[in-house]
């Protein structure tokens, strides 16, 4: 890892701190990356915004993962349109990660594994009634059964990556994914 002020040498070794930070996200509830900014399509066509928990991130496959109730307005948008985008500011390593993913949406036997690794407490999660984004009367006319057929997976496949260091002399890389991950410097 570079000290705040230190300049990233090649492309290799940006693109490897990008995904360390998102690494370090789901091992480390309190980094930053954890918390990523999720950011789809509304119906109505506006970008729809939120801050979701990053549960997985794989670089040799390229993937991230996000835990979801499969009811909320954000499976509905990605239902409709996969392409999606998720931010991450870090602001110890002035390293700001902007990613490209198109998500598969994954439910039932697909994510018993995954299930069962939900700690109880956390379960409740999954099932808010009446479904998560409908009108209430008051802020806590609402229940919180857990229901395992609500709980789905965010499988994101990650097709580009911009990372963007700030420090001193800040620098910009463009990452895509084609048959193999090329990277570009680009003005910061």
């Amino acid at each position: 890892m570079t000290s705040p002020d230190t300049e990233y040498a090649s492309l290799a070794t940006f693109y490897r701190a990008a995904w360390d930070q998102l690494g370090r996200g789901v091992a480390d509830a309190k980094h930053p990356a954890r918390t990523p900014t999720l950011a789809t399509i509304s119906a109505n066509g506006f970008p729809a915004q939120r801050t979701v928990v990053l549960r997985a991130a794989d670089r040799a496959a390229a993937e991230v993962e996000i835990h979801t109730d499969t009811l909320t307005p954000k499976v509905e948008e990605l239902r409709e349109n996969n392409k999606a985008a998720l931010h991450v500011w870090i602001r110890k390593s002035k390293l700001q990660l902007r990613l490209e993913v198109c998500f598969d949406i994954l439910t039932g036997l697909d994510v018993a594994d995954r299930w069962n690794a939900v700690p109880p407490a956390s379960r409740i999660s999954y099932g808010t009634q009446p479904v998560p984004g409908q009108p209430i009367t008051g802020p806590f006319d609402y229940e919180k059964p857990t229901e395992q057929a609500r709980f789905s997976v965010l499988k994101g496949h990650v097709q580009q990556i911009e990372v963007l260091y700030l420090g001193t002399k800040h620098q910009r890389a463009l990452y895509k994914r084609t048959d193999h991950w090329c990277g570009q410097w680009i003005s910061p």
